[in-house]
């Protein structure tokens, strides 16, 4: 027992002497070597001690997230798993059955299944919710049941789903999966072209260079990008797509951290592409990081005009680590800062609320910039659009509704209860829309405001003191004049949840690459960019 004891602390004490090579941490030497053998002893003592059995594996996974938790969501501990789903993000390319699957604790759900790839081949659809892969079932399975779905280009799996309350078989043969950085480029009319560019992998620049040069040789003399709900990714092919628009040797971003190594300023390597072609950016809230690096410099430098709606606002880098065992750390070191000096952090998670949430930069603390021709910018709540097309006003409770996932149910469920001849021509109706709102009553959908709970906490102390038949009318009219509120909310995001359920049904129907041909028919947002870009005067006007 002793012996094993000793193999069991000798881990940690070699730890010690490699976490100490960095200078970074040399002024807290004690502090963090009083810390780790703390939690060295109490880790063995609870494993050895605890009165059931223990998995040393499962209470260090939720050790470790627990402390990263703390400091920002984008710190992050990376198993196995979660290094092979990096690095196909950070690729484009995996062996699977070519679908975007969601993981519930009961079940697999088809979000977007890819034209042409074995999901599509074997008959599955968005809204299919698998319960079975081959002869396990999802319900109860410990890891993640994504991974079964997995394995060698070639060999199948069959699967057990449910479709409208119908249980069917499937046999997926599964294959290379590449996905592209740029998902469709193609003209508008006769000289506007139009690239979007839907994550920044390691395919983002070339791809977004070979549209480019594509779309002049067809005789675009003028291009929208379209960044909307474009996460980002890697900084380096920000850097590069910034560089297709402006010269040699201009200066993107700059990063700032507590480590002098990463104190970095990026300048443009190549000679561009083209500097003078008129260029409209298109972004929303979707749109963060290396999509902020692109859109933000491309208006500070005055080479683009920014069309949208304010985006998410993440001025953060991180830098994956390796660990032992294949696993990975990925730690935020630093901030980046546009060539005017601004930072688009919309969150501090280094001063929180009292209930220990992140909270919002205010306008009032935003700080001034200026672009290269004068203009004012503002730091601190994302990259501000030149021409601001908002249809969102009440962002918490359409999150509510969209992180419900009643968007998406809705579209499943609309799809198959309607046949549509001519997608381009789909609008929504009012109709629609009140039928969306029923959708909502009959799934129970509850969206319990912060009014709502101190209220609750209020009349809940007065039912202590005895105080609550004094006031309980008066409450009761608060309750149901906040729920009227609510109501009013959805009624004011009608446009903005119109957009989000046409972009869901419309892919229903016609696949991804069809919702971009409807886009380029019936979104207000590159019907205005193209309204900019025909016109030269308000193109500059926007840029003085």
């Amino acid at each position: 027992m002793k012996q094993l004891l000793k193999k069991k602390i000798i881990i940690p004490v070699l730890a010690l002497t490699i976490l100490f090579t960095g200078s970074a941490f040399k002024n807290d030497f004690f502090e963090i070597a009083k810390q780790i053998e703390i939690f060295t002893t109490l880790f063995k003592e609870l494993n050895m001690n605890y009165v059931d059995e223990t998995n040393p594996g499962d209470l260090m996974d939720t050790a470790i997230k627990s402390m990263l938790a703390d400091l920002d969501p984008y710190t992050n501990f990376l198993n196995e798993q979660d290094v092979e789903a990096a690095r196909i993000n950070n690729t484009g390319d995996y062996i699977g059955i070519g679908a975007k699957v969601r993981t519930l604790k009961d079940k697999l759900v088809i979000v977007e299944p890819y034209k042409d790839y074995p999901a599509d081949k074997a008959g599955l659809k968005a809204g299919d919710e698998i319960i079975k892969v081959g002869n396990t079932n999802v319900d109860g399975y410990k890891d993640d049941a994504g991974n079964l779905l997995k394995g060698a280009p070639g060999t199948s799996v069959e699967v057990t789903y449910k479709r409208q309350n119908q249980t069917k078989t499937a046999t997926i043969n599964r294959a290379e999966v590449e996905i592209n950085a740029v998902p469709h480029f193609s003209m508008v009319n006769d000289n506007t072209g139009y690239i979007v560019l839907s994550q920044f992998n390691n395919k983002a620049a070339s791809q977004t260079n070979y549209a480019l040069r594509d779309l002049k040789a067809q005789g675009a003399k003028r291009i929208i990008l379209d960044l909307r709900g474009n996460p980002g990714g890697l900084l380096n092919e920000a850097i590069k797509i910034v560089n297709l628009f402006v010269k040699k040797g201009q200066l993107v971003v700059t990063t700032k951290s507590k480590v002098k190594k990463y104190n970095r300023t990026y300048y443009t390597q190549k000679d561009p592409i083209d500097t003078e072609i008129p260029l409209v950016v298109l972004i929303d809230g979707g749109s963060a990081s290396a999509s902020e690096i692109v859109s933000g410099s491309l208006q500070d430098l005055d080479r683009a005009v920014i069309v949208g709606s304010r985006s998410f606002g993440k001025g953060l880098v991180q830098r994956p680590k390796l660990l032992t065992y294949g696993t990975q750390v990925k730690i935020t070191i630093s901030r980046y800062y546009t060539p005017s000096g601004r930072c688009i952090q919309s969150l501090d998670y280094w001063n929180r609320n009292e209930k220990g949430e992140a909270v919002k930069v205010k306008q009032e603390n935003y700080n001034e910039y200026k672009t290269k021709n004068g203009r004012k910018v503002f730091d601190g709540g994302g990259v501000f659009p030149d021409e601001n097309l908002s249809s969102s006003k009440n962002s918490a409770i359409i999150n509510a509704i969209v992180n419900d996932n009643l968007v998406f149910d809705f579209a499943t469920h609309f799809y198959y209860k309607n046949q549509i001849a001519d997608i381009n021509n789909f609008k929504l109706s009012a109709s629609n829309f009140s039928d969306f709102k029923d959708y909502l009553k009959a799934n129970n959908f509850s969206f319990i405001t912060e009014t709502e709970k101190a209220l609750y906490k209020a009349f809940e102390a007065a039912t202590k003191e005895d105080l609550n038949d004094d006031i309980e009318n008066d409450y009761n009219t608060l309750i149901s004049n906040l729920n009227t509120s609510k109501t009013k909310a959805i009624d004011e995001n009608k446009t903005y949840l119109l957009e989000l359920l046409t972009e869901e049904i419309v892919k229903r129907y016609v696949y991804r690459e069809g919702l971009y041909d409807y886009y380029k028919i019936n979104d207000l947002k590159i019907k205005k960019a193209t309204e900019i870009l025909n016109n030269p005067s308000t193109y500059q006007n926007y840029l003085r």
